[in-house]
């Protein structure tokens, strides 16, 4: 026997997490605010990293002409992680950063960005997020109180389908853009192409950055080590890049190491292997604008599968980009047809592909991923021989 629609709501109720519970007043209070002005414009919100970010840009200049409005009409609410280079990236676009974290886990931070959310009276909010947080993406959504609320249809697990099953009722609209695995490129022009009832085709990703000198001496012709990521497991052992950094040294090329704080900690090895006048030291050096100035004037960029990764393709730099399995084709590879020339991925391909990077393999959350660290060192020298341009 079917249970009653209210049985089934406070069963739904019953599996939400409790910090959903902790901001239900906060999320109620919102909903009953006024915008202060006449309700316009576009809402889109991207809480995304860096990577999701480039791999939308080019999708987000057919929001105009779909929704006809001016972009000057649109505004972008993202993330505090790519703040720094908002301004570049946009120019055109209102946007608005926000630490997305706190958002999700502080009260008093929480109702401050949903009530300035409400306040401006979007009358259209879209979020075509797959991979996303109902108590981020989600929410903001939902607090915009916007007249048409468009989204699309998340990637739904048994520990986020209570959450969805409460959420996605409440919108306008839910477009499907395809089964997983698919290429977030696709994803996002499958989206236009609902919204616009008709095909429209995906773009490579292109992105202008602006021409300024990078942070480093004068010198020869460098090539960037990007060695790190915000995960661990995803990171191809140091020693690797450090025998890939000798065999460009000995190209006639410089290296110039970058990373976050997060690699401070390699800084005496890498130091201790190479001299002054064939490697520059930028880890954690730089704001993320100058990692960019950096990337842009580089012969070639070597890189774990991160978000400086997919902006030096979408830069033109020749980009050899190491990946594992855990969202294999959602991010890396690009689609063939999507692919640029100067983009390469190298990895090594297990059984246990497309496992969300719940992997039971490696010993520790230290460790990296065995479908990373397995990597063939000859074969990632031999693409990147073949794939940098001659030295100076």
């Amino acid at each position: 026997m079917e249970l009653p629609s209210y049985l089934k709501q406070l069963i739904l109720l019953g599996r939400m997490k409790k910090r959903w519970w902790l901001f239900r007043p906060v999320d109620l209070f919102i909903s009953l605010c006024s915008p202060k002005k006449k309700k316009q414009g576009l809402l889109i919100v991207r809480m995304d990293g860096l990577g999701d970010m480039v791999l939308f840009r080019r999708a987000l200049e057919r929001y105009p002409k779909i929704f006809n409005l001016k972009k000057k009409e649109i505004t972008i609410l993202g993330c505090d992680s790519w703040k720094s280079v908002a301004t570049d990236i946009f120019k055109g676009y209102n946007v608005k950063t926000i630490d997305e974290k706190s958002f999700e886990k502080n009260p008093f931070y929480r109702f401050m960005i949903s009530f300035w959310v409400k306040r401006q009276g979007f009358k259209i909010a879209v979020c075509d997020t797959f991979f996303r947080k109902t108590l981020t993406a989600d929410s903001l959504i939902l607090a915009s109180g916007a007249d048409q609320k468009i989204v699309s249809r998340p990637y739904i697990s048994k520990k986020n389908k209570a959450e969805f099953s409460y959420y996605l009722p409440k919108y306008e609209k839910v477009i499907s853009t395809g089964k997983h695995p698919l290429h977030e490129i696709v994803r996002h022009y499958n989206f236009l192409s609902k919204l616009s009832s008709k095909k429209i085709h995906p773009d490579q990703p292109v992105i202008s950055w602006r021409e300024k000198k990078p942070p480093i001496p004068k010198g020869r012709s460098f090539v960037v080590i990007n060695f790190g990521s915000n995960e661990p497991g995803r990171n191809w052992p140091l020693e690797n890049f450090l025998d890939i950094a000798k065999k460009i040294i000995d190209l006639g090329y410089r290296v110039i190491f970058v990373g976050s704080k997060n690699e401070r900690k390699d800084k005496s090895v890498i130091n201790g292997v190479f001299g002054k006048a064939d490697f520059v030291d930028l880890i954690d050096k730089t704001s993320l604008p100058q990692l960019f100035d950096t990337i842009k004037h580089a012969k070639a960029l070597v890189t774990n599968e991160t978000g400086p990764g997919h902006m030096s393709i979408a830069l033109g730099i020749p980009t050899l980009m190491i990946y594992g399995g855990g969202h294999d084709t959602t991010f890396v590879p690009y689609p063939r047809k999507l692919k640029p020339r100067n983009a390469l991925f190298i990895n090594h391909y297990m059984s246990c592909y497309q496992c969300l990077w719940s992997c039971p393999y490696r010993q520790s959350k230290l460790d990296p991923f065995p479908c990373i660290e397995k990597v063939d060192q000859q074969k990632v020298w031999k693409s990147l021989k073949n794939f940098l341009p001659k030295a100076n």
